[in-house]
């Protein structure tokens, strides 16, 4: 099965999961209030519907569109837009005969849904799966800084102690608390032995998001062969796996940024001192016509450990997790008001690549957590058409006490959907441009 299915199954899978339990968020919420539900349905059904069967007063169904899913709540102004309902008189088994913190309690109940199952994933995938750390010393020549963190003192080889006073269970995530937290001060100790605390700009997130230097720190990779490229010159000189490169031309070797940075992208003669089964040896001979040797490094030094958690541990990380995913995402939102940032948004295209390209149930769970973290955020914008839209309007009418007009809520829904159509459209058509140009 090709990587493209299997990421198309997982994510029809996680959507119609998501869409189903944020429906039944408002589904059960007025059926408790007695509020009479005349839909029920996965996916839309314009036109024409792929199932449907009608129990009681709700009709279940399968639509053939999978853009989201509804409910159809009796007396309220929706995607449907029915508005021949509505000019009918109000009646007591209807949305908008309930009081305001009923309707409000039913509007907020898939977003809730979103958010309680976000987080009970991520507690279940700690329990089952545990969870993966990298460790200061787990990482032995410490970390390589990209040029924008080396600008406010870090250096290559610096070894993680602690961010805000904190230390890391994975040093890496050190990326993810730069751009999206406001990380005041981070303490490391320097290849010299010297340990500096090292204050972080108030905008330095917004300087890796202008740069693109979104991970400004990755692992110090040896200077140790992996593979050499078959009729390259260090093929031809007789280099092999698990080389050790000391030095070229006399200039020191101590890890792979060193070696790249002594490499041209032009011809040259090298005198190349290596370490082989803990004999050194030399070697003379000329690169390709690129300026490269022709070989690859070795990354298989760095090895993330599992640690396995209890059920208290676990919801208690699972929920921190959750809290920083959501908090992480939030964050980010501002960017999206940029070029850059509106470049990048993706519709189903980007989704789909947040799955694994072979079936993998922890790989599954962790995207459909973001996912559903993703869409009670989303759902929570005060945009009509949107439940948070719904909830602004019902949040004007519990502190003013009185009610928007109708038909300015039909106006302001038909604005809601072409406002999300358009966004549809534009994030899809960002997918289809990478997919065509990149």
């Amino acid at each position: 099965m090709s990587p493209f299915v299997v990421k198309a199954i997982q994510l029809l899978l996680s959507l119609s999961l998501l869409i189903v339990l944020h429906e039944l968020g408002h589904f059960i919420p007025a059926r408790i209030f007695n509020t009479r539900v005349e839909k029920f349905f996965l996916f839309f059904d314009v036109k024409f519907a792929l199932f449907k069967k009608k129990i009681g007063e709700t009709t279940y169904g399968i639509g053939w569109l999978p853009l989201g899913g509804y409910v159809k709540i009796s007396g309220m102004i929706d995607e449907s837009m029915d508005t021949e309902q509505m000019e009918q008189p109000a009646q007591p088994w209807e949305f908008r005969s309930k009081p305001a913190w009923q309707r409000l309690i039913i509007m907020l109940g898939g977003v809730t849904v979103n958010l309680i199952l976000g987080f009970l994933i991520y507690m279940m995938i700690l329990f089952v799966w545990g969870k993966n750390t990298l460790y200061t010393e787990d990482v032995p020549l410490g970390l390589e800084p990209s040029p924008i963190a080396q600008q406010i003192g870090f250096q290559t080889g610096d070894q993680l102690l602690t961010v805000d006073g904190q230390k890391l269970d994975n040093i890496l995530e050190i990326n993810k608390f730069l751009f999206l937290r406001s990380v005041e001060s981070v303490t490391v100790k320097h290849s010299n032995g010297q340990i500096e605390k090292l204050a972080i700009p108030k905008d330095f997130g917004k300087q890796m998001f202008e740069s693109g230097e979104l991970m400004p720190f990755s692992p110090v990779i040896p200077a140790i062969l992996d593979s050499i490229v078959p009729n390259s010159a260090a093929a031809k000189a007789g280099l092999r796996s698990n080389d050790k490169l000391l030095a070229i031309n006399g200039s020191a070797i101590s890890n792979w940024s060193d070696f790249k940075e002594i490499m041209t992208d032009e011809p040259q003669n090298i005198t190349l001192l290596y370490e082989r089964n803990r004999s050194k040896d030399t070697l003379q001979f000329t690169t390709n016509l690129d300026g490269k040797l022709g070989v690859y490094p070795q990354t298989s030094s760095i090895q993330f450990a599992n640690e396995k958690l209890g059920l208290a541990a676990s919801i208690t990380e699972g929920f921190s997790y959750g809290y920083w995913i959501l908090y992480a995402y939030v964050a980010q939102f501002q960017y999206i008001f940029t070029k850059k940032g509106a470049s990048q948004l993706g519709g189903f295209g980007a989704i789909g690549n947040m799955f694994p390209s072979t079936w993998n149930w922890k790989g599954f769970w962790a995207s459909t957590a973001l996912i559903s973290i993703i869409l009670a955020f989303m759902n929570i914008l005060p945009i009509p058409a949107l439940d948070g839209g719904h909830v602004m309007f019902l949040a004007y009418e519990i502190v003013t006490g009185r009610k928007p007009n109708d038909k300015f809520m039909e106006y302001a829904q038909m604005l809601g959907f072409f406002l999300l159509l358009a966004l549809v459209l534009y994030a899809n058509g960002n997918d289809l441009y990478r997919l065509l140009f990149n």
